[in-house]
């Protein structure tokens, strides 16, 4: 099962998750990227920011795949 959402291929760190979401909904990387930070610190101070993350990263159609 994968959501329609491509990983970024040009703005990655780790896996291009917060790239290829703020690519997808036309948000600014950077912002995208301090956002998440600040949300998986602040409020999921239980690790459900990077279990979030990980799901996306699973979930997450890889940017090598073509369309069809």
């Amino acid at each position: 099962m994968h959501i329609p959402i491509k990983r970024s291929k040009n703005n990655k760190i780790l896996a291009g998750v917060i790239g290829g979401l703020a690519e997808h909904y036309d948000w600014n990387v950077a912002v995208a990227r301090v956002l998440f930070f600040v949300l998986s610190v602040v409020l999921f101070t239980t690790g459900l920011g990077v279990i979030a993350y990980l799901l996306l990263w699973l979930l997450m159609e890889n940017p090598e795949t073509e369309e069809k």
